[in-house]
């Protein structure tokens, strides 16, 4: 009766571990895919192939952040951010966000390799002055997180041709017509898009955080 007892028991042990050595399998994928459009359809693509000299990568641009300093692509070289779009006076989607972007800044606080970077889709009227007080009423961190604002024409073409943000897949916009999004995307090392996600729900931002940490290790 003892020896029987004793069988289940590793019995239980055993299968228990290999159920949890599959779940952990299935779990994480080796690494992220890469995106070149707006229907985010991934491709699986070794980071180390040369077919990624030529995907496509965000472009050049030349911003201000919140402590009036010049913001460029190259800030960026050799970090991994996030970026989404807002504006300060925003009443919908954007209080949410910015609290997600903030699980952000504190999840990766003391890594310098993890940064963000929020565009205002209201240059104008988000001016240094308007976007340094909105950070310091939110506690955002200067060297973290940088706030851009500039010209309109070159916000709203990173937003809808580098990082493909809006949903409206097909849609042609004009320059003057409003972008609103919701969506966060991830940015690797090498300025190639990795990942999007729903900044307004949680379990985006936690598999968000896992993405990141993932991405690091390439």
């Amino acid at each position: 009766m003892q020896d029987s007892s004793l069988l289940i028991i590793v019995l239980s042990i055993f299968f228990l571990g290999c159920k949890e050595e599959l779940r952990k399998n299935k779990s994480r994928v080796d690494h992220l895919p890469f995106y070149n459009e707006a229907t985010f359809t991934p491709k699986w693509i070794d980071p180390n192939d040369k077919v990624l000299e030529t995907f496509h990568r965000i472009s050049d641009f030349t911003l201000l952040n919140q402590e009036g300093e010049t913001v460029t692509s190259k800030t960026f070289e050799g970090k991994i951010y996030v970026t989404d779009f807002f504006f300060t006076v925003c009443p919908g989607i954007c209080p949410k966000m910015m609290a997600n972007m903030m699980d952000l800044q504190e999840a990766f606080i003391d890594d310098e390799d993890i940064l963000l970077l929020s565009h205002s889709v209201t240059p104008k009227r988000d001016s240094v002055p308007v976007l340094k007080r909105y950070a310091k009423k939110k506690g955002i961190i200067s060297n973290k997180w940088h706030l851009v604002t500039g010209s309109q024409e070159e916000i709203y073409k990173l937003g809808r041709k580098d990082y493909f943000v809006e949903e409206d897949l097909g849609i042609e916009k004009e320059i003057d017509e409003f972008l609103h999004t919701e969506n966060f995307v991830l940015i690797d090392r090498h300025a190639h898009i990795r990942g999007i996600y729903n900044g307004l729900n949680k379990t985006s931002i936690k598999q968000l955080i896992d993405d990141i940490k993932l991405l690091k290790k390439e």
